[in-house]
């Protein structure tokens, strides 16, 4: 639990998405997190979430407003740990069709529009397919539910990288994860107590970077 709370775990703040929601399943194990938008706080980070609720369009200009488009990138570079969720899934890629939009292109791959002729958004329970193996996935076995509320849904060109998929009317990338980079379609904390799974998942994750930081630091 020490080593949970030391964490410096940054949820990044434009005015989207669930901060508080996200804030309380993390305090429930033990870490403390800060929301913010100031880019030289989420560099110095062991950890970064950055969550999305609305339009990928809007999401960027708020971004753009608050600087924070290439910290993230470059954030993302080092290899610490980063989490998107919902939108934040989506914003990680090259380009989306909601508006013909570019996003940050640190995954090779675009963002679709749903159009399997079902109830669009797709809103509601439903459940994960694992495709590989991943720490974000410790204890939680295929076929269980997460919720999602989303119209768009991403195509990463490397498929290998699909973490889990989803299936309504079409199947989709539900959750993405290559290292340290991780993002989820669904939102893990309108998921119950799986969904604080992800999230117990994540912090171990990060847990585990930062000591093997901390002990490569002191090698050298």
């Amino acid at each position: 639990m020490r080593d949970r709370h030391s964490l410096q775990i940054s949820i990044i703040d434009y005015d989207s998405g669930n901060l508080r929601s996200v804030a309380k399943a993390l305090e429930k194990y033990g870490v403390d997190p800060i929301t913010t938008s100031d880019s030289d706080i989420i560099l110095k980070s062991d950890a970064v979430i950055l969550p999305g609720v609305g339009s990928a369009p809007s999401a960027m200009q708020a971004l753009s407003n608050r600087n924070l488009i290439e910290p993230i990138k470059q954030y993302i570079a080092l290899g610490k740990p980063f989490f998107g969720i919902c939108l934040g899934l989506q914003l990680l890629f090259n380009k989306t069709d909601e508006g013909d939009s570019d996003c940050f292109g640190v995954i090779s791959g675009n963002v679709r529009q749903l159009s399997s002729g079902l109830k669009v958004p797709h809103m509601g329970w439903n459940s994960i397919d694992i495709k590989k193996t991943h720490p974000i996935l410790e204890g939680i076995p295929s076929g269980e539910f997460f919720y999602f509320v989303h119209s768009y849904f991403v195509v990463p060109q490397e498929s290998g990288d699909i973490t889990a998929t989803t299936d309504y009317g079409e199947v989709f990338c539900s959750i993405y994860a290559k290292d340290n980079l991780i993002a989820t379609q669904f939102h893990p904390e309108k998921s119950g107590d799986i969904g604080l799974r992800i999230y117990k998942n994540f912090i171990d994750m990060c847990v585990s970077y930062k000591k093997y930081n901390d002990k490569t630091r002191e090698q050298h």
